[in-house]
């Protein structure tokens, strides 16, 4: 069956635009069957007041993201905006600056459980929904030479945290998850799935 033809019309008369170049985010929004444009803009300001903690630190920086494009949107657009953190006793894990960093990180994550939130903004014209979604990981102890392993073959620089789940490392450390896999990944799909279908 053609997708393109037999899109599921789950958005209305919505244009779908997905506000990030994920890969994994492109693939877990095609998934719901929907046709959809990527859209980005670079050099959005992603800071945050440091008062912010938890859930809501990504849900306002996603705003952020969604204000961004508002000006540009045409009236039947509907933008999809996200930011996924990993939060380790209160303190935010982004992305790696380099090779030191993301092997610091993942030490810091070894052995024990975090957490990764990703908030998620849809907006058009008219109207704005935001939500978070909170999945628990619990790591096993990483030995150093798995560590610098990971680093080195997988190059996590552009991950939260310095990992990605789907690679190698999510095999050998993820002893269980508490809460949507898929959110970990990048993008909560059963919840933004249930908020589209509401939104519409």
């Amino acid at each position: 069956m053609d997708a393109q033809q037999h899109s599921f019309r789950l958005v209305g008369s919505y244009k779908v635009i997905l506000a990030s170049n994920s890969p994994r985010r492109k693939e877990l929004l095609s998934g719901l069957g929907i046709d959809f444009e990527v859209r980005t803009i670079s050099g959005i300001d992603e800071s945050y007041p440091h008062t912010l903690r938890g859930e809501d630190i990504p849900v306002f920086i996603s705003g952020k993201k969604a204000e961004a494009y508002r000006q540009t949107m045409a009236e039947n657009e509907m933008i999809i905006t996200a930011d996924t953190i990993v939060y380790d006793n209160g303190r935010v894990l982004g992305k790696p600056k380099g090779r030191e960093e993301a092997i610091e990180m993942l030490h810091e994550l070894s052995g024990h459980a975090h957490e990764v939130i990703t908030g998620v903004t849809i907006a058009a014209k008219q109207k704005t929904v935001q939500f978070a979604s909170t999945s628990k990981v619990f790591f096993a102890s990483l030995t150093d030479e798995e560590i610098v392993y990971y680093v080195d073959n997988y190059k996590p620089f552009d991950k939260a945290g310095a990992y990605g789940i789907q690679e190698w490392i999510g095999y050998v450390a993820v002893t269980r998850i508490e809460g949507s896999y898929f959110n970990v990944m990048g993008l909560p799909i059963q919840r933004l799935y249930t908020e589209l279908k509401q939104f519409v």
